[in-house]
């Protein structure tokens, strides 16, 4: 729980629940099934259904995903989640099935691409200036418009200049695709298989069949139109090739890595940015910091990548923002071989999490872990590796987080260049995850110009 010293925070357990309890809590909120002993420890064990452990020990997270990459695959559950709108792309897909597509994908964010697409981040930031703008000093609901801001941005670099694209009618599909699918099944927990129907992702099939007849279009029209002046994600997808063979991706593979990226492209740094402006309005200090830092290096302009060397302190708001409220805040693999993890024996089929929320506030790794403190991160060398994983990490660490820290450092240090925000009395977020982990009920602030 928060207090008047540190920002919002989920209540984490602290007493035995059954596996009924532990279904009805999580279809609620993923993060209230951890215990608050993860925050004290370095592996937590027990059985809920099936065997599980907790890992918040850094060597054994290393293990599990770098030096043992093979033995751990997500869980089913994940894959049970996501695979009806992502099928199996980079996100899902395992083994040489996933290496060959890592490198076809890899140049597309490569760190001259991202940079190449800055522009359109900082048209969108302009954009949601304005807005912010327009609305005065009544109260915004600051995540409602980064969610907006960034899937403009998304929108615009994944498949710009689409005729047959509508990014309302995409962001709808995704919104009641993960409304009525994102949710743990009672069927999910006990480990039934795949081919048992899942009632909840029954329903969203209007959603997915939505999301892909879209995307498919996309592929075919650009296949036939073309690359633009200026290639997009799309572009440089359709371009991409394995190295090492020569294979392209299929329309199906397209879509699929399209829909991937469209929805953690916009999702997860929307996400970023309406924690970092909660945290910066809760902490005048810290925002009055960052304002200076970002009035000096961007003298009344919107923000481009070219500013980022001089935006330090910007950053590492965004690094704390995603520290305090990482948006994928568990990640989980299912043990393949039998093992050791921080000294707990693991059988195969152990399904072993990585809570990354609990690892993100554990006492044993980081000094005061509830506090807002963005001064942590001024020596990144300081920070284990291992400790701080809001993008994962070892191979299959997330392909676009430089593309996702470039456009929330631009929007963020063009917003606070201009407005200061504040929080609104009797608002404050919930923080909630179902498949991310959202601010339940917004993020409302005022702002005035400065």
């Amino acid at each position: 729980m928060s207090d008047s010293h540190t920002p919002v925070a989920v209540p984490l357990v602290r007493e035995p629940w059954g596996l009924l309890r532990s279904l009805s809590e999580a279809r609620k909120n993923v993060l209230s099934i951890i215990p608050d002993i993860a925050t004290k420890q370095p592996i937590v064990s027990g059985k809920t259904g099936v065997r599980w452990h907790m890992l918040m020990d850094p060597d054994a997270i290393r293990r599990v995903l770098l030096e043992e990459l093979e033995n751990y695959p997500k869980s089913d559950v994940t894959k049970n989640l996501l695979r009806p709108a992502i099928g199996e792309s980079l996100f899902i897909a395992e083994g040489a099935h996933w290496r060959w597509q890592r490198r076809a994908a890899a140049p597309v964010f490569s760190h001259r691409n991202v940079t190449g697409l800055a522009p359109v981040m900082s048209a969108a930031a302009e954009a949601s200036l304005g807005r912010v703008e327009a609305a005065g000093n009544r109260a915004t609901d600051i995540y409602a418009e980064m969610v907006r801001a960034t899937f403009d941005i998304t929108a615009k670099v994944t498949l710009s200049g689409g005729n047959t694209f509508s990014s309302e009618e995409v962001h709808k599909a995704i919104d009641g695709y993960i409304a009525a699918a994102g949710k743990l099944s009672f069927f999910d927990i006990l480990g039934l298989p795949m081919w048992v129907p899942r009632p909840s992702r029954v329903m969203a099939g209007s959603s997915l069949k939505q999301m892909k007849t879209i995307a498919d279009d996309a592929v075919n029209s650009r296949r036939t139109a073309g690359a633009g002046d200026v290639p997009d994600l799309l572009d440089l997808l359709l371009e991409g090739e394995d190295p090492e063979t020569g294979r392209a991706m299929s329309t199906a593979e397209l879509r699929d890595n399209l829909l991937t990226f469209i929805v953690a492209g916009h999702e997860t740094t929307a996400l970023t940015l309406a924690w970092a402006f909660y945290l910066c309005a809760f902490d005048q200090s810290v925002q009055d910091k960052a304002r200076s830092e970002a009035q000096e290096a961007l003298q009344g302009r919107t923000a481009t990548a070219a500013d980022l060397p001089n935006l330090p302190y910007c950053r590492m708001i965004i690094d704390e923002a995603l520290r305090l409220y990482p948006p994928a805040a568990i990640v989980s693999r299912t043990a393949q071989a039998p093992d050791t993890l921080a000294g707990r024996e693991v059988r195969r089929g152990d399904t072993v999490m990585i809570p990354i929320y609990a690892l993100h506030r554990n006492a044993l790794l980081w000094d005061e872990p509830d506090t807002f403190r963005p001064e942590r991160f001024a020596d990144r060398k300081k920070v284990d590796r291992y400790a701080y994983l809001p993008f994962g990490d070892g191979p299959r660490i997330c392909i676009g987080a430089s593309f996702a820290l470039q456009e929330a450092v631009i929007i963020l240090a063009t917003l606070l260049s201009k407005r200061k925000f504040t929080l609104v009395e009797g608002k404050t977020p919930k923080p909630v995850m179902i498949l991310t982990l959202r601010p339940e009920g917004g993020v409302w602030l005022t702002s005035e110009a400065v």
